[in-house]
């Protein structure tokens, strides 16, 4: 019975621990993308937006090619390898793939 609690109680800190490493990406673009990319449009130039056409149009179709442009900047976009970790600049990567893919319906 006690290796079973002592089973359990890990279990449930581990999980406890990964739940607490989760990132969440709508917040990070919330913070770091929003500002010039509210809904995934783009305040300062309006044709290189994160809709899934103009992302295609640009070569930007894939999270490596997503995540290399917040990582390193281009234009008049910030580089934020120097404020995101790796596993953050890949989550949202992803969150604006995903949010493309819905034409950013599910941001509220």
């Amino acid at each position: 019975m006690a290796c079973c609690l002592l089973a359990a109680s890990l279990w449930f800190s581990t999980s406890a621990m990964a739940w607490a490493d989760t990132i969440d990406s709508r917040k990070l673009f919330e913070t770091h993308c929003a500002g010039c990319h509210p809904n995934g449009a783009n305040i300062i130039r309006r044709g290189k937006n994160l809709k899934q056409r103009a992302l295609k149009r640009h070569g930007y179709e894939s999270m490596d090619a997503i995540a290399t442009l917040i990582t390193n900047g281009k234009g008049l976009m910030s580089a934020y390898s120097d404020q995101l970790s790796k596993d953050e600049i890949t989550s949202l990567a992803n969150y604006v793939l995903e949010q493309a893919a819905v034409n950013w319906k599910s941001v509220k």
